[in-house]
């Protein structure tokens, strides 16, 4: 069956693993998790390093990741209570596949925005 039979589980609408996708996949999962890198980050400063994220979004975020485990979130006594988040084992292995993802959209995003623009040209041009 070779790899095929591995996407099966990824594939099937109700399956588990493709909810994890779901909620790895979008765009602010992803920024998060980059932006989380190797060291525990306080909510207002992930806030400040991804842009354009709201406290909603984020908190929405943080707390679908540390439901799958992706996130720790560390709760400090102190007054008031200091509160950090860290990617766990998991996410830190995730962390090397999302590090990937935003490289190849680095180093291709000329390529990606000439696409785009010719796509577009032809979008509207009269058949």
């Amino acid at each position: 069956m070779g790899d095929e039979g591995n996407l099966d589980e990824v594939l099937r609408a109700n399956g588990v693993a493709r909810q994890v996708i779901g909620h790895i996949g979008d765009k602010w999962s992803l920024l998060v998790i980059a932006a989380l890198g190797d060291e525990a980050q306080r909510f207002s400063r992930l806030k400040t390093r991804v842009e354009g994220i709201n406290q909603r979004m984020l908190t929405q975020t943080l707390r679908a990741l540390e439901r799958d485990g992706i996130v720790e979130r560390n709760v400090y006594p102190t007054s008031p209570p200091k509160v950090e988040y860290v990617l766990t084992g998991i996410g830190r292995e995730l962390f090397v596949t999302v590090t990937g993802i935003c490289e190849w959209a680095r180093r291709n995003l000329a390529e990606v925005e000439t696409s785009q623009r010719l796509f577009d040209q032809r979008a509207v041009m009269p058949l």
